[in-house]
């Protein structure tokens, strides 16, 4: 049986996954407690309709969310376990929240970017063991669920560094969501050398 494990930042899209998950054949439970893992996973087996599932787990599961990286290792003992972690700059996720007008489940009376930090704290071991990391910051829902088909349903190898190359005028501010900024302003203008004037950026 294989069973992938789906967590993260609440609000990266956890939701979202486990839906994509439903479409290609998953049998999907959010919010599964984790005391119950085990045990649902063994009537699952037993059950001849079952042999895929997703499991949602995040932060609401309360203080046996400590306990989740020793059962997703109980599991593994016996089963094809896959850990999917989905996380979202701070950011994104007090503007998803603001959008939708919920609470943080750790910031219940509080301010959002306290519960998110307080969150990362917690998930940070779970992160760590997770064998896929997304980062939905950017992701429309259709790029979100043509990443998880690609690793769960094309089994595709996954590689979890994405390039993108982009050049901006100085004048209009550094774009706030690049990681390195080269400043190449020191080469020559190619419209001043004489064989590369006639080409585009493109060449």
């Amino acid at each position: 049986m294989r069973i992938v494990i789906v967590t993260g930042m609440s609000g990266a899209g956890k939701t979202t996954a486990l839906k994509i998950f439903e479409d290609m054949g998953y049998y999907c439970i959010d919010n599964m407690p984790i005391v119950l893992m085990s045990r649902f996973v063994e009537l699952a087996i037993e059950s001849s309709d079952i042999d895929k599932v997703a499991l949602g787990i995040d932060i609401r599961a309360g203080h046996n969310i400590d306990n989740i990286v020793e059962a997703i290792e109980t599991l593994k003992k016996d089963n094809r376990v896959e850990v999917l972690f989905l996380e979202s700059e701070d950011d994104v996720l007090i503007k998803r929240y603001k959008e939708t007008r919920r609470s943080h489940p750790l910031a219940i009376g509080g301010r959002v970017d306290e519960g998110i930090a307080l969150e990362r704290e917690k998930l940070k071991d779970v992160r760590k063991k997770s064998d896929y990391i997304l980062d939905t910051s950017m992701l429309l829902t259709k790029e979100l669920r043509k990443e998880i088909e690609r690793i769960f349903l094309d089994e595709k190898n996954f590689k979890n560094l994405y390039i993108t190359v982009m050049s901006f005028g100085f004048k209009y501010g550094i774009p706030n969501d690049c990681d390195l900024v080269f400043d190449v302003r020191f080469l020559p203008n190619p419209y001043y050398v004489e064989e590369l004037r006639e080409k585009t950026g493109y060449d």
